[in-house]
């Protein structure tokens, strides 16, 4: 059984986005792990390992318009089923 189950991927597209400052509210907001928050001032890409993806969504959201959203059931990939 894994600790997080949903991988969540997606992009924001906004402006002065700080991906230091999005790492920084992840890791102390949000429970999870694989962490990637990069990109630039109007575009940032995220990776998150999570078990309440649609906190990451919301915050996301709040930041500039989220699109190309994936979020995926580990657990049930590891199975062989489909995520």
């Amino acid at each position: 059984m894994l600790e997080y189950k949903f991988d969540t991927q997606l992009l924001i597209d906004g402006e002065n986005l700080d991906e230091d400052a999005i790492s920084e509210y992840f890791t102390n907001n949000f429970k999870g792990d694989c962490l990637l928050a990069v990109g630039d001032d109007t575009l940032i890409k995220i990776h998150f390992h999570t078990n309440e993806p649609w906190q990451v969504l919301e915050y996301c959201a709040s930041l500039g318009e989220i699109y190309d959203v994936v979020v995926e059931n580990m657990e049930r990939q590891a199975h062989g089923l489909k995520g």
